[in-house]
């Protein structure tokens, strides 16, 4: 009679250590570094933003943003130098397939909907492109009016 109790207690903590929500943060650290031509280049600014927020940074730097399981958008430019966008998946880590297991699906519904289950890549780099001179025409003729 006493064995049934003791059962729902490991069923219970087998079923907590699995769910990411509980023990993985919804934040994540990433360095974002920028690249021209092979060669690193600072001083750019950049956005990143998914479904769950939007980060303002100058490269190179390390940033705290929130984890989604959705992609991760990443806008850079710098004036006279280049630009870049870029999209980002996020991965599922390994706590979110023991979830999976352990809670029967339901853990791994609120870790999506927290991001505590996803990581994106540590370091983001950015791969930028070259900016391009407008192309100017003949200038007008004197006394030509242009409609």
């Amino acid at each position: 009679m006493y064995l049934r109790p003791a059962v729902a207690v490991i069923a219970l903590v087998a079923t907590l250590a699995g769910c990411a929500s509980l023990t993985e943060s919804k934040e994540q650290n990433v360095l974002v570094q920028t690249v021209l031509d092979h060669r690193e280049i600072a001083g750019v600014g950049c956005v990143l933003y998914n479904d769950v927020g939007k980060w303002f940074v100058t490269t190179p730097a390390r940033i705290t943003l929130r984890k989604s399981a959705g992609p991760l958008r990443i806008d850079c430019q710098k004036a006279g130098k280049g630009w870049a966008y870029e999209k980002v998946e996020s991965k599922a880590d390994g706590n979110l397939w023991g979830n999976l297991a352990l809670t029967a699906g339901v853990g791994l519904f609120v870790d999506q909907n927290t991001g505590a289950g996803y990581d994106y890549p540590a370091t983001l780099t950015v791969v930028m492109h070259p900016a391009q001179e407008k192309e100017e025409g003949p200038a007008p003729a004197a006394g030509v009016t242009l409609f």
